[in-house]
């Protein structure tokens, strides 16, 4: 069965009407909603054609029809036109609290959810290839070592290492050569076996210091690695009445309050990320994230220069309004830009 202009003209009828109402959509309400003068018995067959093809849903026996999951995609895919939406207030406040990353992300957030009237999610930028820019070992008391570990985006970390045995001041320095040679400008992917190996058995005496510096610059790599993410408007949800089932709000407003279950979305990058503003739409089982599962989640990479991203998401009803909110988002990207080339 084909999917001709009259029937996606009916789809789009009751996927908009649905997504201003969230209630079931009859063929009469159609009739009134589109421009092709169609009978309601005519109506009527064409929805009954759509819902054997997947693309509608009647959730009684007596409603009218609700859009599917796959409706809400063919929607996405070809029915959405992007709309350049000028949001100067957002601008303003994006510029004037640009001189902190974090608050200006926080800010973003805060626009977000005030804008589209939904959940926003935004993570701190991460570098996505981090080397090690050099090591520095300083004893700072007889028996404690301080490992100042620096990253080539300039972030500096401090571990401490109890020592069990004294070290003097010349052996010190040779193992600070030593690990500086072998490990500067690697990324932490590139530091394997081979080359642990090799810096313990030169460390010679010291091997298990050297053993116990290297955990700590796996420990600092590590911890690079956890995105802070920002929230906002997570109480949004509770104005959808599709959403406010006990056991799924709950669920929903623990993700956004803990925040661990993002870290799956925070990390996940996918080649269409890599492409200059790529916006992404998962509906319903598609979303990146197991409680959001009866919603929609529109995701948009920002990057502040090479190698530099973060990832901003805004969660809502299936029937959510997508061309507002690709607009917005879309928007949002563009002042995003540029705040990051005047501050570059």
């Amino acid at each position: 069965m084909e999917l001709n202009e009259r029937k996606q003209k009916i789809l789009e009828a009751i996927i908009r009407n649905y997504m201003e109402t969230g209630e079931p959509v009859g063929s009469r309400t159609v009739s009134k909603y589109t421009d092709l003068n169609l009978s309601s018995a005519t109506i009527r067959n064409e929805m009954s054609d759509l819902e054997e093809m997947g693309y509608i849903l009647q959730p009684h026996t007596s409603a009218g029809r609700i859009p599917s999951d796959k409706a809400y995609r063919l929607y996405v895919d070809t029915m959405l036109t992007s709309k350049d939406q000028e949001v100067e207030e957002m601008k303003e406040l994006l510029v004037e609290k640009a001189d902190k990353i974090d608050l200006l992300l926080k800010q973003v957030a805060k626009l977000l959810a005030q804008n589209t009237n939904y959940t926003s999610m935004v993570t701190k930028p991460k570098y996505e290839h981090k080397k090690i820019k050099f090591i520095q070992l300083n004893q700072i008391a007889e028996r404690q070592l301080l490992v100042l570990i620096v990253l080539d985006n300039n972030h500096v970390n401090n571990k401490f290492i109890d020592l069990l045995d004294d070290i003097d001041e010349g052996a010190l320095s040779q193992l600070n050569f030593m690990l500086n040679a072998a490990l500067s400008g690697l990324d932490f992917t590139e530091i394997n076996m081979a080359i642990m190996q090799q810096i313990k058995e030169k460390a010679g005496d010291y091997g298990d210091l050297a053993s116990s510096i290297l955990d700590c610059v796996s420990e600092v790599m590590t911890e690079e690695d956890d995105s802070e993410i920002f929230t906002s408007g997570a109480t949004n949800i509770l104005k959808y009445p599709e959403l406010t089932d006990k056991e799924r709000m709950t669920e929903l407003l623990s993700t956004f309050e803990e925040k661990q279950m993002l870290a799956a979305w925070a990390n996940d990058r996918t080649a269409e990320d890599n492409k200059e503003h790529s916006i992404q739409v998962y509906i319903g089982e598609e979303s990146p994230v197991e409680s959001m599962k009866d919603c929609s989640v529109v995701t948009a990479t920002y990057q502040i220069k090479e190698g530099v991203y973060g990832k901003i998401g805004i969660v809502g009803p299936k029937r959510m309004d997508y061309e507002k909110v690709v607009g917005t988002l879309e928007n949002c990207m563009q002042q995003l830009d540029d705040i990051f080339k005047k501050k570059a």
